[in-house]
């Protein structure tokens, strides 16, 4: 089921082409427009053309890891929610992502179906919870 539900965009940020499509699946079921980044690069030049009320970034990527991605991410637009998506899921990491660069949410992978859209959702305000 493809049914749109909200013009909200949703950018997913993974080197891995399974993951990629896992996520888009999932979001897009959830009535989101969702677009495709394989790498930091490939993300911040997207960032630029689509504004995206949400951004969805891996940790673990090679040439540009996510950290620096979302460290650059910030540096353009501090407004665009950034949920880290990772199989990262030691406390470090964690604290990292949430009580030092300040990411909006740290989703560890694998992930539920109804986590990943009621997270999405909460962070591009069409839920409250």
């Amino acid at each position: 089921m493809n049914i749109k539900t909200s013009n909200k965009k949703v950018l997913i940020v993974d080197d891995e082409p399974d993951t990629l499509e896992l996520v888009k699946l999932v979001l897009e079921s959830g009535g989101f427009e969702t677009m495709l980044a394989a790498n930091g690069m490939e993300a911040l030049a997207q960032i630029d053309r689509i504004k995206p009320d949400l951004v969805l970034l891996d940790i673990m990527m090679p040439d540009m890891d996510g950290w620096d991605v979302f460290r650059k991410i910030k540096e353009k637009d501090t407004k665009i929610p950034v949920a880290i998506l990772t199989a990262k899921a030691q406390n470090i990491d964690r604290l990292l992502g949430l009580h030092v660069l300040k990411a909006d949410d740290y989703i560890t992978k694998p992930f539920g179906k109804n986590e990943l859209l009621g997270k999405v959702r909460k962070l591009v305000g069409l839920t409250k919870n």
